[in-house]
């Protein structure tokens, strides 16, 4: 096929046109719209380096119907596995479901749609199923309704890379089966998750064992929040695996979850130990220092509460750094970390915070190196037993390990008084 240079700048706009996210991914992503796994990348190099080669006289071919890009995936081959494999009346009604699922996809089908797998669940009978389209291939779970069979998320991707992927599926009223495919790497479970007393993240992992091309487990119901996660080998950000309908869970009835207030103080003297004012740059705690506290491989939402940076130093010239953690309906945990100068930060307290209460946040540091507290918009004071009150500025301070009270007086005139405690 002979191609001219408009040809080859369409070629090149349709290859490259989702690199930057659209208006509104966002919302599509809350309201558990079609995603795209945005790997055009690959085609682009397929193309710029035929563009390259392309001689003078300006000739370029490209395999497929009507110039598209060929693309190759197992899952676009391989044979149906599930216990209804052989079921050609589910597999019709299967095919059915996706043609009219696929037509709200934003890329053309090319051949024939291909049941990865297909069997029975608690939830009832279940598929998986991938389709060639213009610039690769599309993907999604066919799931058992009330109303009959629905396509789940319908995932694009232009590379056989499985990474991203919805592999899994929760199914049924109650959401309590999770259907996860075997894409051929070992994968691991969690079925809850649970806070220890200092907020410290507590999961545990159990090998999935695939049967068939897939595996059907029975998990605690999802209702308002997810709890489960699944993970491939080892367990670590990178590699978690994308369970299809947590979005329903999290934004149910598309609802916009209100966006946390960001609060970030500098406290005096911080910046001649920081070397520069930390609120300003917007440091955020390392993610290794504070690892414990966060879920690896969780999928959650903020429930609105304020976003907690505090700066400061300690008297002992240590660099101060308080920062919140909070996942769904769970508490607010503040985390202090410490670093000396050219050490890493260290997290050495925690507490929690209570944002409806005159002070929210009240945290002793070790080795008498003071109390961290934090009302935003109000003026502080403390004391050392019933001796004189001392002005600690607003919104937050570090106060002396001796001190035993706060006087804490918000936007409205009113004063409260708080014992510091232990």
């Amino acid at each position: 096929m002979t191609m001219n240079d408009s040809d080859v700048r369409g070629i090149l706009h349709r290859a490259t046109d989702d690199l930057v996210s659209p208006p509104g991914l966002l919302a599509e992503v809350r309201r558990g719209g079609r995603r795209r796994v945005v790997r055009r990348r690959a085609v682009l190099a397929a193309v710029c380096a035929a563009v390259v080669a392309v001689p003078v006289a300006g000739v370029l071919d490209l395999p497929g119907d009507a110039g598209d890009a060929q693309f190759a995936s197992p899952l676009l081959d391989e044979p149906t596995r599930g216990d209804l494999a052989a079921d050609d009346g589910y597999r019709r009604q299967v095919r059915e479901a996706w043609r009219r699922g696929m037509k709200e996809a934003d890329d053309r089908p090319r051949g024939e749609p291909n049941i990865v797998w297909a069997g029975n669940t608690p939830a009832g009978r279940a598929a998986y199923v991938a389709q060639g389209t213009t610039y690769g291939m599309t993907v999604g779970f066919v799931k058992p309704t009330a109303d009959g069979l629905r396509v789940g998320t319908l995932t694009q991707v232009t590379d056989s890379d499985t990474d991203g992927l919805e592999q899994a599926a929760l199914l049924g009223p109650k959401r309590d089966v999770l259907l996860l495919l075997d894409f051929g790497q070992p994968v691991e479970f969690s079925p809850q998750l649970r806070y220890a007393p200092d907020g410290k993240v507590e999961r545990t992992f159990e090998s999935v064992v695939f049967r068939d091309g897939a595996a059907v487990l029975s998990v605690p119901p999802q209702r308002t929040k997810v709890t489960i996660a699944l993970s491939r080998t080892p367990v670590q950000q990178k590699n978690m695996i994308h369970i299809d309908g947590t979005s329903e869970i999290l934004f149910p009835g598309n609802e916009d979850r209100p966006a946390p207030r960001l609060f970030r103080r500098t406290l005096p003297g911080a910046e001649q130990v920081w070397g520069i004012d930390p609120a300003v740059k917007e440091v955020n705690a390392p993610t290794e220092a504070i690892a414990e506290y966060l879920d690896p491989v969780g999928a959650h939402v903020h429930n609105g509460s304020p976003l907690l940076w505090v700066y400061g130093a300690t008297p002992d010239g240590r660099r101060l750094l308080v920062e919140t953690v909070q996942y769904d309906d769970g508490p607010s945990y503040v985390i202090a970390l410490l670093a000396g100068r050219q050490l890493p930060f260290e997290a050495v307290a925690s507490t929690t915070a209570d944002w409806s209460a005159p002070l929210p946040v009240r945290l002793r540091l070790p080795d008498d190196q003071g109390v961290v507290v934090a009302a935003e918009g109000s003026a502080l004071s403390y004391r050392v037993g019933d001796g004189q009150w001392q002005a600690a500025g607003r919104d937050a301070a570090l106060l002396p390990s001796t001190a035993t009270e706060i006087r804490v007086t918000d936007t409205t005139g009113t004063t409260t008084a708080v014992p510091v405690g232990p």
